[in-house]
């Protein structure tokens, strides 16, 4: 959440020049700059064919709560306001999507007036939903809720549920019998901090799932409780200090071993040497050389790239790969990532939220694993200048084949609605911009009245919620309820992929998969840790245009293995089983 420079971050500045010329010698080397890209148009993605239309539904579907606490009303230091994260989850297999959401607390003037309770809300084969929270014994045990990641950490076939705090994190692990065991302590990862966005994956191809934890300011709960409203904004209001003038705190990284996490932050190569303020942090494997590397969105400091090296070791490189900066060189109040082929060229790009009258960025992937900011080419800049950027999410809402973006906002300055002539608001709307093929457009408007919706947004994720094939929205907001848009537009054909074992559906975090219809090829990955603090669902989604048919299925699983199916009908949702050998066609 930027508000100005700082020392910290002329390093960067001084040295921006030899950076630059660093790379693009090394474009020059990899092949990087010779070829154009093509867009999805170029492979047949229909142009301006998309119609979007969403409806809220999270009343009629029996979410009633609870109320996402945050804080004091004037929102006097930065915990107040940085919201909570989300998860979508099917923690009992039977194929329908649950959902999990983090809970802070209320403060009235320098006390806890209230601590906030976590949900766990069940699907049921009606569609409704349930709380189940007490039942499954995961409603955050008084802790002030932060972020949620979704994975299979013991290998087990069944989603644990890891929430990160401000103080020590809980790690929920799920017995399979619709109940959990708070396994934080016994398993090493309680690691006290305010901490944020959480990224588990596979860091040393050894099988098991390792995670970094990303943290944002360095302080204690007497420093919340007693925070005044001190920092200047444009003359008009005093609002809350940070994040400069405060210490950031330290990002972690731990390594499984028999089933315990051991901190292994620096034997790894994650040091967070400047300190900086993190939020979410996303694994992919981003240089496409078959390990997953993790980018983290710092705000106000110039983001981490960790590209790893092989043996568990990662080198960051944030600078020399074109994502730690804007193309001004300036580091900027990075929240939210989202990460897809954008451009339809077969690299991994990324799209990275921020602090209003600020730009979002697209960091374009080109080869070798480097980037290049293509926010204006795309379009991007003038529809999300002025908002403040949260949670975010690529995908395909119309399934024409391309992936449009959905962002939440919301300020963190309550204030500002009391200076209209500012041009701000607390509350906001949520963006939904089209992919086009060359750039995007802003669709919002067309999407109807539930996506117009004034909220303090903060989380975003996206999954088929009704599993009738198409891509839904849910999220959080500070003070309110959380919310469920349900994707009610014209589709598309649609593919979607669900990893499974003979038990069920399961969450393979790192699979990768392909799909190849006609000219065209999408890609998707399983992650835990996205969007802002979050976890999409796991199931992978695939709009096809007006294909029929997928030509070709390739799921690459962690291990190493690789399944290919093909003349794959769409329309279908497609169980993906793990084969047994090192490559083996079929189902």
């Amino acid at each position: 959440m930027k508000l100005a420079s700082r020392a910290s971050n002329s390093l960067p500045a001084r040295f921006s020049a030899a950076v630059w010329f660093s790379r693009i010698f090394f474009y020059a080397f990899l092949g990087g700059l010779s070829p154009g890209w093509p867009s999805p148009a170029a492979n047949g993605a229909e142009s301006g064919a998309g119609s979007f239309r969403f409806r809220e539904v999270a009343a009629e579907l029996g979410i009633s709560g609870p109320r996402n606490l945050a804080g004091r009303p004037g929102k006097d230091h930065l915990l107040d306001s940085s919201g909570a994260g989300a998860a979508l989850l099917d923690y009992d297999r039977d194929g329908r999507l649950d959902l999990y959401i983090a809970n802070g607390w209320r403060i009235e003037g320098e006390r806890i007036a209230e601590r906030g309770r976590n949900a766990l809300w069940h699907q049921r084969p009606d569609g409704l939903f349930e709380d189940v929270t007490a039942r499954a014994g995961v409603d955050g045990a008084g802790r002030w809720g932060c972020g949620v990641a979704a994975a299979d950490f013991d290998g087990d076939g069944w989603t644990d549920i890891f929430v990160t705090n401000f103080g020590p994190n809980l790690f929920y692990r799920n017995k399979g019998d619709g109940t959990f065991d708070e396994v934080a302590r016994k398993v090493g990862l309680e690691a006290p901090a305010w901490n944020t966005g959480a990224a588990f994956f596979d860091a040393d191809a050894d099988g098991d799932l390792d995670v970094y934890i990303a943290a944002y300011i360095d302080c204690t709960l007497d420093e919340v409780l007693k925070a005044k409203r001190t920092l200047d904004w444009k003359g008009k209001e005093k609002v809350a200090l940070g994040p400069f003038g405060l210490k950031g705190a330290r990002d972690r990284f731990f390594r499984q071993e028999g089933g315990r996490f051991v901190d292994a932050t620096a034997a790894a190569g994650f040091e967070d040497r400047a300190l900086a303020f993190g939020f979410t942090a996303r694994a992919a494997d981003y240089d496409q050389d078959g390990d997953l590397d993790v980018f983290v969105a710092n705000d106000s400091d110039a983001n981490y790239y960790f590209r790893n090296e092989g043996g568990g070791r990662f080198v960051e490189a944030g600078l020399l790969a074109g994502c730690a900066l804007n193309a001004n060189g300036a580091a900027q109040a990075n929240m939210g990532v989202a990460v897809g082929d954008v451009t339809g060229d077969g690299f991994t790009d990324l799209l990275v939220t921020t602090f209003s009258e600020d730009s979002v960025v697209l960091y374009r992937g080109v080869a070798g694993g480097f980037f290049e900011e293509a926010t204006s080419d795309w379009g991007l800049r003038v529809p999300t200048y002025l908002p403040m950027d949260w949670g975010c999410v690529l995908a395909d809402f119309d399934a024409d084949g391309d992936l449009d973006l959905a962002i939440a906002n919301g300020h963190i300055y309550p204030q500002v609605d009391a200076h209209p002539d500012a041009g701000q608001t607390y509350a906001q709307p949520l963006l939904l911009l089209e992919n086009l093929g060359r750039s995007y457009v802003d669709a919002s408007a067309a999407a109807g009245p539930a996506l117009a919706a004034r909220r303090v947004h903060r989380a975003l994720i996206a999954g088929d919620v009704d599993n009738d094939g198409d891509v839904d929205l849910v999220g959080t907001a500070l003070d309110e309820n959380p919310f469920i848009l349900r994707n009610e537009g014209p589709q598309g054909s649609w593919l979607i992929v669900v990893l499974a074992d003979a038990g069920g559906p399961v969450s393979r975090v790192g699979t990768r998969v392909n799909v190849t219809a006609g000219a065209r090829i999408l890609s998707r990955d399983v992650a835990a840790g996205d969007s802002f603090l979050s976890t999409n669902d796991p199931r992978l989604h695939f709009g096809l245009g007006t294909a029929e048919k997928a030509d070709r299925v390739e799921i690459f699983w962690p291990n190493g293995v690789r399944s290919v199916i093909e003349d794959v009908p769409t329309r279908q949702v497609l169980r993906v089983k793990s084969p047994p050998g090192r490559e083996t066609p079929g189902r």
